[in-house]
């Protein structure tokens, strides 16, 4: 039987919204959907499972569909229930969160501690019903993003559309911007942008041959970059790296942007 997907659940409109999400992505991938609640008091628990489940039915009425209501933490059982998932998909925000809040506490430290890939459904739900046809991925220089594009290639074959790489980069401290100028000499330790996308690509490309995939490289912020690129997009993917001798990820200023002002859905993908 086929790992599911998972999605937590607990009564918020951005976890309704998750669902919703969840179901279709399901069957884009022909996996099961485990809905699950998990809450320290278990008060109108099956109503609020049941009422989920029946929201998701409607959705994608050939989903394999189960539910699981658990006493606990949410942060923790979530995090049990990804070592065996497909991915975790959650709302932005929680039902227990400030109004001021841009991210929920539950699905930050999901994210942070998760053994598979964890998806904030952000966006309004207008842009998200529009389908831009596009998935952006975020590609470092070396390996820590090497998952993450592996993960962005099978979104984009299961949704048939577009896949942008982008890499942000800065020259070294003192290079001259001149046009005629090359930065690069100046810094050997470090590879040309188009070096970077290209060998991050490589591998995954050759597996799906048939993929329409765009590069674009920026001097910038990496922040900025995969922000502007993002309000075009289906979904924005980047890769965590997992923290040396602890456990969980090492989440960097560029996740923890994306996972508050994303206008879109954003996929957390950790290094194997």
């Amino acid at each position: 039987m086929a790992i599911p997907l998972v999605a937590g659940i607990d009564g918020s409109e951005a976890s309704l919204e998750a669902v919703d999400w969840a179901a279709e992505e399901a069957v884009r991938h022909g996996v099961p959907l485990h809905l699950l609640h998990a809450a320290a008091g278990g008060r109108g628990a099956s109503e609020l499972i049941n009422a989920a489940s029946e929201r998701a039915g409607q959705r994608a009425p050939t989903v394999q569909l189960t539910n699981e209501v658990l006493p606990g933490n949410a942060a923790f059982a979530l995090v049990d229930r990804g070592r065996n998932a497909f991915a975790l998909v959650l709302g932005s925000r929680g039902r227990g969160d400030l109004a001021g809040m841009l991210l929920g506490s539950v699905s930050l430290a999901v994210a942070a501690r998760a053994d598979c890939p964890v998806i904030v459904v952000r966006g309004a739900t207008e842009d998200r019903d529009a389908s831009f046809e596009n998935i952006v991925v975020g590609v470092e220089d070396g390996e820590g993003s090497d998952t993450a594009v592996q993960f962005a290639f099978r979104e984009a074959h299961v949704r048939r559309c577009r896949l942008m790489a982008v890499h942000a980069w800065s020259a070294p401290f003192g290079a001259s911007t001149a046009p005629q100028a090359s930065s690069w000499s100046l810094d050997s330790h470090r590879r040309p942008p188009a070096q970077v996308l290209d060998d991050a690509l490589r591998d995954p490309s050759e597996h799906y041959h048939d993929a329409s995939v765009s590069r674009k490289a920026i001097e910038g912020p990496a922040r900025q970059a995969l922000l502007e690129a993002a309000s075009e997009a289906d979904l924005l993917v980047v890769g965590a790296r997992r923290r040396q001798g602890h456990p969980g990820l090492q989440l960097g200023l560029i996740n923890h942007a994306v996972l508050h002002h994303a206008p879109c859905p954003v996929a957390v993908v950790p290094r194997i």
